[in-house]
């Protein structure tokens, strides 16, 4: 069961991540499965929480002022909407999330977003440390293609997976979008 006004945490849907450099990604419905959560959130009128990352890397696609630093469209903030900016992995660093969340009384995460191995997985883990009950959704999250340091070539499906199962059970709950809509502000309100 979602805690009733868990936030719905969304983080990185930037437009950068589209670039091609990054290389093959899984889950190309991850976006819209953002989507429908988002929409879920603010019909219930539960609290959303945006987070984008500004890189401070020469060059990078997510650096500031450039068009793939902005945020996509079907994950864009509502007016009321707090926006936390980053440049590094974790949502909690650098940012007055956590204050923001206790402040509220808010207790617990549903984390969305990309890239499932970096900054959703160092935020979930964060989130948990911190004592925050924390969800990621597996299939509103997506990552890509990874190379190790031995040089062999980690599919992304596969990162994901193994990014899921090293969360799951320790610092965060998994689950899909059809059971978090389920289990959250859809099920809520019956």
């Amino acid at each position: 069961m979602i805690p009733r006004e868990a936030a719905l945490l969304l983080v990185d849907v930037q437009q950068g991540f589209d670039a091609p450099g990054w290389g093959e990604r899984n889950n190309p419905d991850a976006e819209r499965n953002i989507a429908r959560l988002l929409e879920a959130w603010r019909k219930a009128g539960w609290p959303v929480l945006h987070v984008q990352h500004i890189s401070v890397e020469p060059g990078s696609v997510l650096g500031p002022g450039q068009p793939g630093a902005e945020l996509k469209p079907e994950a864009a903030p509502a007016t009321e909407e707090p926006l936390f900016r980053k440049n590094v992995n974790s949502a909690f660093i650098g940012t007055d999330l956590e204050a923001h969340l206790r402040e509220r009384g808010i207790e617990a995460l549903v984390i969305v977003g990309l890239t499932t191995n970096h900054c959703v997985s160092t935020t979930a883990r964060m989130s948990g440390n911190l004592g925050f009950e924390t969800f990621v959704v597996d299939d509103a999250t997506a990552t890509f293609d990874r190379v190790g340091h031995d040089g062999r070539r980690y599919a992304a499906a596969e990162v994901h997976a193994i990014s899921l199962a090293s969360l799951h059970g320790e610092f965060a709950t998994v689950l899909g979008t059809d059971e978090v809509l389920a289990a959250g502000p859809l099920g809520a309100q019956d």
